[in-house]
């Protein structure tokens, strides 16, 4: 029955094109009217795998777990749109912006992103394993508890950006401007930072065993706690770092820059690369422990040694006015260094 009214409709407005049909067609070709593709709404577990959404705009719409395996994204808008829970995997979104997006928990595996717009965007617990994410700017992006094994962020710009609890395992992170960035508890075994920008990231208790941080930025850099086993540390700047309570065996520190790094308690007996020029330029303590011939010594050039007397009676004091005898204490002896 709904057919009908349908067909009359359709008739009736053939009737009335017929006549204009030829201005039309005049003005369709002094000017081609462009193509535009816009969602919105809510389309959550729809099915768009393979689909050709390139250039789409997707405005403040609901995709949770939506399936768009492969989909053609490039150019695409995904302005507070939510992602969540989506299948993405081998999905393209190239040169895609997705300010304020949600693709929390999305399975990103094998996507294309580069060079995406994705400031501040939610990748918590997704997988972007083998992910592409080169040359894309991220500024305040959250990937922790991300999967991210051999994922490639060459040269993205990603200040402030969270890997809290990520795991990166023999990710390529080289050229990267991280400043500011937080890799806690990450897992960075064998990830490559060669010439990233590092500066004042936090890489506290991370495992980055065998990591490549040659030529990289760590100025102001924390390592404290991590393990950074037979990591490269050839040529990087860790100038004033935080590298109390690392582990280092088997690290190389060949030519890198510790001026005023924090090495107080680490134990650095095994690492390999270091000269007395760069450990004078670190601070020690006597917590510290060095490869034989080494000697550290703190930042103000003083050592500060607590030597504790045998208690004995101590010689009255003068009269007038007379005291009882002063108990014994420790002295404590401060030896200025040459």
């Amino acid at each position: 029955m709904s057919r009908f009214p349908s067909l009359l409709i359709a008739a009736a407005a053939a009737s009335l094109v017929a006549p204009a049909a030829a201005s039309a067609m005049t003005f369709i070709a002094e000017k081609e009217v462009a193509k535009v593709n816009s969602f919105g709404g809510s389309c959550v577990k729809c099915e768009l795998s393979g689909r050709n959404m390139e250039g789409a705009r997707i405005v403040g719409a609901n995709f949770s777990g939506a399936a768009l395996v492969g989909a053609n994204l490039r150019n695409a808008r995904f302005h507070a749109s939510s992602f969540a829970g989506a299948d993405l995997s081998r999905a393209d979104l190239s040169d895609a912006s997705m300010a304020g997006a949600n693709f929390s928990g999305a399975n990103l595996s094998n996507a294309k992103l580069r060079a995406a717009e994705a400031d501040g965007v939610a990748f918590s617990s997704a997988n972007l394993t083998r992910a592409d994410l080169s040359d894309a700017q991220a500024t305040g992006a959250n990937f922790s508890k991300a999967l991210m094994q051999h994922a490639v962020l060459r040269a993205v710009e990603m200040r402030g950006g969270s890997f809290g609890d990520a795991d990166l395992t023999r990710a390529n992170l080289a050229d990267a401007e991280i400043t500011g960035g937080n890799f806690g508890r990450a897992v960075l075994q064998s990830a490559i930072f060669r010439s990233a920008d590092l500066q004042g990231a936090n890489f506290a208790r991370a495992d980055a065993q065998g990591a490549d941080f040659r030529d990289a930025d760590l100025v102001g850099a924390v390592l404290s706690a991590g393990r950074f086993q037979k990591a490269s540390f050839r040529a990087a700047d860790l100038t004033g770092s935080m590298l109390s309570g690392a582990n280092f065996d088997g690290a190389d520190f060949r030519d890198a820059d510790l001026s005023r790094a924090q090495i107080g308690g680490v134990d650095l007996s095994r690492a390999r690369g270091l000269n007395q020029d760069q450990i004078e330029e670190a601070c020690a303590d006597s917590r510290t422990r060095l490869p034989d011939g080494l000697i550290g010594r703190s930042c103000h050039g003083v050592r500060f040694i607590m030597h504790r007397k045998p208690a004995k009676a101590s010689p009255p004091s003068p009269p007038s006015p007379p005291s009882p005898p002063a108990p014994p204490a420790a002295r404590h002896i401060v030896a200025i260094d040459p």
